[in-house]
């Protein structure tokens, strides 16, 4: 039980910047995985779970621990609700999985995502 008190109040200390770059990595990720289990049927939750292990390596974190220490919200499962609304809001502006097959947004959100890991991967 410790151990995770520990994770809270490290959590707690990141500097604004820090905070906010875990913040856009995990919606970087999330989108990427809803992404893909949306529109090309892969459930996998490949990004997240790469950005999980990038963050209990780097910094002794989970994503589960940013979403409910860092997130506004301060609880997991409304961030994640709130992450998958806005996806499909965005998915549903864009004119669905058919409309965003051929548009720049797969790469775009590919892109924002590897820019974030490279960001926590420099961290000191």
């Amino acid at each position: 039980m410790a151990g995770l008190g520990i994770q809270s109040v490290a959590a707690l200390s990141l500097d604004e910047a820090t905070e906010q770059l875990l913040i856009e990595a995990v919606e970087a990720a999330y989108a990427v995985d809803l992404y893909h289990a949306r529109c090309r049927s892969d459930g996998s939750n490949r990004r997240t779970e790469n950005l999980n292990k990038l963050l209990a390596s780097r910094m002794r974190m989970t994503v589960l621990r940013v979403q409910d220490d860092v997130f506004p919200e301060r609880n997991y499962r409304k961030v994640q609700e709130r992450l998958q609304r806005d996806f499909l809001a965005m998915l549903a502006e864009h004119g669905g999985c058919a409309g965003v097959k051929d548009s720049e947004l797969p790469a775009e959100l590919r892109a924002r995502y590897d820019e974030k890991i490279r960001a926590i991967e420099a961290l000191p």
